[in-house]
């Protein structure tokens, strides 16, 4: 697969974030059965098959995505032991449970655009970043197996107390176990939802003339007391 459909596919900052706070704490991953909601290119898959999981399982709403994730893990020898689906969030993995589940999902307050070469299923989150982050914070619990834990990227301006809270509901604990700044693109700012950027402007968002930055969590989900 060459041109567009791997431009689209590039990895982002976010999944070196991602990558880094897997390989940071290797040996919580070895021997784990591991789903990436959002696989995309499935570096990230490949990663965790690096660091020794059992079984590596990816879900990805773009058949480009799956087709490239295939290519990507047969290549590097995870081919026997990973498998990707097309579909819409939790609905290929019904029924199953995984040691260990990691997301990189779309949630930046905008509404669904093309940006750099990108699909709008790339980044876009809807009017305030929650359309794909709370239904997978909702589906979380019925599918980590006992003991499990989750690891997701989460900007700062899309409201981490309210993920807190919807854990907490479900009976799981979110400690951030990584935190950086990502760096906005001019073209990502200016398409924000605008209530958004003014609450959030000064506190998780910060700007040097023309640059803006921001404030990204790498935050773990767990049963209390199971967290690292």
């Amino acid at each position: 697969m060459t041109g567009p459909a791997l431009t689209a596919l590039r990895p982002s900052e976010y999944t070196a974030a991602l990558i880094q706070a897997l390989q940071a704490e290797a040996p919580r991953v070895r021997g784990k059965h591991a789903l990436e909601i959002g696989s995309g290119s499935a570096v990230v898959l490949a990663a965790l098959g690096s660091l020794g999981a059992a079984s590596l399982c990816g879900v990805d709403i773009e058949q480009d995505a799956v087709d490239a994730g295939t290519l990507l893990l047969a290549k590097l020898g995870h081919g026997a032991t990973s498998q990707l689906h097309r579909g819409d969030m939790w609905l290929p993995v019904a029924g199953r449970r995984f040691d260990l589940i990691v997301a990189n999902l779309p949630h930046f307050p905008m509404e669904p655009c093309e940006l750099s070469g990108r699909l709008p299923t790339w980044s876009s989150g809807g009017s305030d970043g929650r359309w794909l982050l709370d239904p997978f914070l909702e589906g979380l619990p019925i599918h980590l197996a006992p003991g499990g834990r989750a690891l997701l990227t989460h900007n700062g301006f899309v409201g981490v107390a309210r993920s807190r809270e919807i854990a907490v509901r479900h009976g799981l604990a979110l400690n951030t176990i990584l935190s950086t700044l990502v760096y906005l693109p001019t073209e990502k700012l200016d398409r924000m939802t605008p209530s958004v950027l003014s609450a959030e402007e000064g506190r998780t968002i910060h700007r040097y003339g023309p640059y803006s930055f921001a404030d990204m969590h790498i935050v773990e989900i767990a049963a209390p007391g199971t967290a690292g």
